[in-house]
């Protein structure tokens, strides 16, 4: 039964693929997302933008949280995965 379900499935192989490719890209940028060595890098970022007048106090703090709840997202993640990969 298998090679016949391939088969009939054959035509529909190039959105199979397509799923596929969109899953692996998903993955790759929510690893990025959610890596704290990015999320600090952001965070130091955002820190230079507020010392070099390009922030408000207000848009510092909005971000800041943001980033911050980010990182403890992945702390928490990667921690109750076992493998070191943060995932949601």
């Amino acid at each position: 039964m298998g090679l016949i379900s391939e088969v009939l499935l054959l035509p529909f192989a190039p959105v199979r693929g397509s799923a596929w490719a969109i899953r692996q890209v998903l993955q790759e940028a929510e690893r990025i997302y959610y890596d704290p060595a990015t999320i600090r890098a952001e965070l130091a970022r955002l820190e230079e933008q507020l010392e070099a007048g390009e922030i408000t106090e207000e848009e510092f703090d909005r971000q800041e949280d943001e980033l911050l709840d980010r990182l403890e997202t992945a702390t928490r993640t990667s921690a109750g995965t076992g493998d070191g990969t943060a995932r949601q």
